[in-house]
């Protein structure tokens, strides 16, 4: 689904697609070369929808952290070490003991050896550096995680994934 800009929006169900498009709230931009049925009628069959009007995605709704999409965001690496090897764990910047929050700013991938070397304590007290600064994940992450074999039909509406 599509935001009136174009801009990626998620991965919705047939259902709430054809729903959206017959409502008038969407438009279908590609479709299947098969047809949608019901007992009665035959619509064309969404596969990528833009909605008809701009739906704003405030930065303060952001999406839950879940282990699988923050170590998909941190490419499935240590962000203190860089390696692919091994157990890898969620850890807090500032540790919540300290005030730290569960947000995407402050959690990063972490090796089970870097976690448990930093522990409780800020990264200047261990003498440890981010290779990556933690940031919000861009919607086609989530894209990517729920159609993890992404139709050559959604490439050119998800322009991450076209350039890689």
């Amino acid at each position: 689904m599509l935001n009136a800009s174009y801009e990626p929006l998620n991965v919705t169900t047939l259902r709430r697609a054809h729903v959206l498009v017959f409502k008038g709230k969407a438009e279908v931009i590609e479709e299947l070369d098969r047809p949608l049925r019901s007992a009665a009628r035959t619509f064309r069959w969404p596969h990528v929808i833009r909605l008809v009007r701009y739906v704003r995605v405030p930065r303060a709704i952001q999406r839950k952290i879940s282990r699988r999409a923050l170590f998909a965001r941190d490419g499935w690496r240590c962000v203190y070490c860089g390696t692919t090897n091994g157990r890898l764990t969620l850890d807090h910047v500032v540790p919540r003991s300290r005030g730290g929050d569960s947000v995407w700013e402050n959690v990063v991938t972490s090796c089970a050896t870097c976690n448990h070397k930093k522990g409780n304590r800020l990264l200047h007290e261990v003498h440890m550096e981010l290779r990556v600064h933690p940031r919000p994940p861009t919607p086609v992450l989530f894209i990517q995680l729920a159609a993890p074999k992404i139709p050559d039909r959604w490439r050119p509406y998800l322009p991450e994934i076209a350039a890689a």
